[in-house]
C-alpha cells in the first residue's frame, strides 16, 4: 500500500524472510528474492512465520522505518522504533491532548454517526429487498434518523454529552437490532445484543466477527502511530483499546453485512455452534466457515474516494488520516 511516495511492506508467508543486502532491504519470499531502497518505505509488518535479520531491524531504525510485529489475527503484540523523537511520538502528544477537548469530543462523535449513517445506507437496501417488511423498515429508519439528528443537539459539558452519546446508541442499536432480527431465518432469530457470554447463535458469530474487525482496527490504529489507549468518546476504560473501540463503531457493519450475506447463502447451521452453561459460541466448524468469509470481504475492492481500495486498506487510510488531521490541529493550538 503506498501512502504517499512511501510503501508499506507487509510480510505474512509463512517461510518468508527479511534481511539486509548493502543498504538495501532484501526480501525472500516464495522462491522468490527483491531488493528496496529503507527510503521508500514508511513501515514494516512482520507475520508469525516470517524471520527478520537483527541487520535489517538496524537498517530500520536507521532510516525511521517502524517494524511492527502481528499475532495471526493481525493484531500487533509489539513494534521497533527509532529512540530519537518521530512522528509517532509527535502523533500519541497531539492525541493526548486533543482527548480531553471538545475537538477530540467532536473528532469521536464523527465515528457514532457514520455508524448511524451507514446502518440506515443498509436499511434502504434492505427495504428495496425485503418489501414485505417495508413498514417496519420505514419505521426503524425513522427511528436512527431521529437518533442521528439529537448527535447534533447535544448540550453540556464533555463528560455530559459523552453519557449523552452513550445513551443515543444504545437507543439506536436496539432499534436496529430488533429490525435486523427479522433478515435471518427463524431458527436463529435472536433477542437484542449479547456479549459476553452470547446467549444465542446469531450473537455468537456476530461477537466472533466483531473480535476479528477488533484485531484490523487495533492495528490500523497502531500503524498510523495512535495510540490505542487514549479515546474520544470511550475513554473511561482503564488499560482499554479505548480508540479502538470509538473507530471501529464506523466499519462495524462489514461483519453484519459479512455474517447476513452468510445466512442468505445458507451456509451457517447449527452445528457451527457449541452451547455452553451460559451461553453459546462458535466452534472449529463454525471459524473454518466464517474466517476465510470474513476475510474475503475485508480484501474485496470497493469504490472510496473516486479509487477501488480494499476495505481492510480503507481503515488504513482514514486512520493515516486523522492522525495528520490531529497533529494539523495540535500544531494550530500551539
Amino acid at each position: 500500500m503506498k501512502l504517499g511516495e512511501l510503501m508499506q511492506i507487509a510480510l505474512s508467508k509463512f517461510g518468508s524472510s527479511l534481511s539486509k543486502s548493502g543498504q538495501m532491504f532484501e526480501i525472500f519470499s516464495e522462491g522468490q528474492r527483491h531488493r528496496i531502497a529503507p527510503n521508500k518505505i514508511s513501515s514494516i509488518l512482520i507475520s508469525p512465520g516470517v524471520h527478520i535479520s537483527s541487520d535489517a531491524v538496524e537498517l530500520a531504525l536507521q532510516y525511521n522505518v517502524d517494524i511492527y510485529f502481528l499475532d495471526k489475527y493481525g493484531a500487533p503484540v509489539g513494534k521497533f522504533w527509532h529512540a530519537r523523537m518521530g512522528s509517532t511520538a509527535k502523533i500519541r502528544r497531539a492525541q493526548l491532548q486533543i482527548a480531553t477537548s471538545d475537538v477530540g469530543f467532536q473528532f469521536g462523535l464523527r465515528w457514532v454517526k457514520a455508524k448511524f449513517e451507514n446502518q440506515l445506507k443498509f436499511l434502504y437496501q434492505m427495504r428495496e429487498r425485503r418489501t414485505r417488511l417495508s413498514a417496519e423498515i420505514s419505521d426503524a429508519i425513522n427511528t436512527i434518523k431521529n437518533n442521528l439528528e439529537q448527535l447534533t443537539q447535544l448540550k453540556g459539558t464533555i463528560q455530559e454529552k459523552r453519557q449523552l452519546v452513550l445513551g443515543i446508541e444504545g437507543s439506536a442499536g436496539r432499534t436496529y437490532w430488533e429490525i435486523f432480527s427479522k433478515f435471518v431465518p427463524e431458527h436463529f432469530a435472536f433477542n437484542g445484543r449479547s456479549r459476553q457470554p452470547a446467549k444465542d447463535e446469531f450473537n455468537a458469530i456476530l461477537n466472533y466477527g466483531y473480535a476479528v474487525l477488533y484485531g484490523v482496527i487495533e492495528r490500523a490504529v497502531v500503524v498510523a502511530g495512535l495510540d490505542p489507549y487514549i479515546g474520544f468518546i470511550h475513554t473511561d476504560n482503564y488499560n482499554k483499546i479505548s480508540l479502538v473501540y470509538d473507530v471501529i463503531e464506523k466499519y462495524r457493519i462489514w461483519v453484519e453485512e459479512a455474517i447476513l450475506d452468510l445466512f442468505v447463502k445458507k451456509l451457517i447451521r447449527k452445528s457451527m455452534f457449541e452451547q455452553l452453561a451460559n451461553g453459546f459460541m462458535l466452534n472449529q466448524e463454525g471459524k473454518e466457515v466464517f474466517l476465510p468469509a470474513i476475510n474475503e470481504f475485508l480484501d474485496s475492492a470497493v469504490h472510496y474516494k473516486q479509487k477501488n481500495v480494499h476495505r481492510r486498506d480503507i481503515v488504513q487510510l482514514d486512520l493515516h488520516r486523522f492522525a495528520q488531521e490531529l497533529l494539523e490541529q495540535y500544531h494550530e493550538d500551539n
